[in-house]
């Protein structure tokens, strides 16, 4: 059985060889939008999980993951989640291409209601987008959460030790 990818045929998805081996050659995480976005986002102090599952047993990946606090961040491309600014239509295969990024949307939609129904913020960002800028949004959300979670986890009848009180 060959290996070679069969363009025109109803296995293949690709409109030639060299449009598949582009489309296979497209990274899944550490591009550098993402990494752009990591560094802005570390510099401001603050530290995540890198590519995980924020529910594990739903197969969803979010770029940036802050589990104490639930937030799931995710950084979208353009072209893959049709941001309405930059995405383009493709030329060949257009009918493949439109379907392909309706199922993503879609996804991405039952994405962010799982999490926010398991009491995860969702936090999406476009590639595009100046990683410090996204960043800043990343804190300002985290912040938030963390007061909140914060606010949830200690209850009314905490017994929580508040900054200043010793440890004996």
């Amino acid at each position: 059985m060959s290996s070679e990818p069969r363009s025109g045929s109803q296995d293949s998805w690709a409109s030639s060889p060299g449009t598949r081996r582009s489309m296979q050659s497209n990274k899944g995480r550490d591009t550098k939008p993402e990494l752009a976005l990591r560094r802005a986002v570390h510099a401001l102090g603050l530290r995540y999980k890198v590519s995980i599952r924020p529910l594990p047993k739903v197969r969803r990946t979010a770029d940036l993951v802050f589990s104490r606090v639930r937030l799931a961040v995710f950084l979208d491309g353009c072209y893959w989640h049709g941001c309405p600014e930059h995405h383009t239509l493709s030329a060949t295969n257009r009918t493949y291409w439109t379907d392909k990024l309706e199922t993503n949307r879609r996804r991405d939609r039952q994405t962010d209601q799982w999490l926010r129904e398991a009491g995860w913020e969702v936090l999406r960002v476009w590639e595009h987008e100046d990683p410090l800028a996204a960043a800043l949004r990343v804190r300002e959300v985290y912040d938030r959460r963390r007061h909140e979670v914060g606010a949830s986890r200690a209850g009314p009848t905490s017994t929580r030790r508040t900054q200043g009180s010793s440890r004996r």
